[in-house]
């Protein structure tokens, strides 16, 4: 039972953690910028912009919880 609920844990994590790379949104400056110009590539370049900056906070706060998650394991085998 118990693995079981791990298992639904790390999937939703992994859902949610997935869920910004599908999402196609700007901030209303960038909207404007991108109205006023015809170009598609640059459409393209800044939605890829905001994706790329969105991803460095999801990697710190995992890998914070990877080095917490490591430290009480290392504290629970010691003990």
């Amino acid at each position: 039972m118990t693995r079981i609920f791990n298992v639904k844990k790390i999937l939703v994590v992994l859902i949610l953690l997935f869920i910004p790379v599908f999402a196609n949104a700007q901030c209303a400056m960038c909207r404007a910028v991108l109205e006023s110009e015809s170009s598609q590539n640059a459409a393209e370049g800044i939605n890829d912009g905001i994706l790329y900056l969105m991803v460095f906070p999801y990697l710190l706060v995992g890998g914070l919880g990877y080095y917490i998650y490591r430290s009480y394991r290392k504290k629970k085998y010691e003990a």
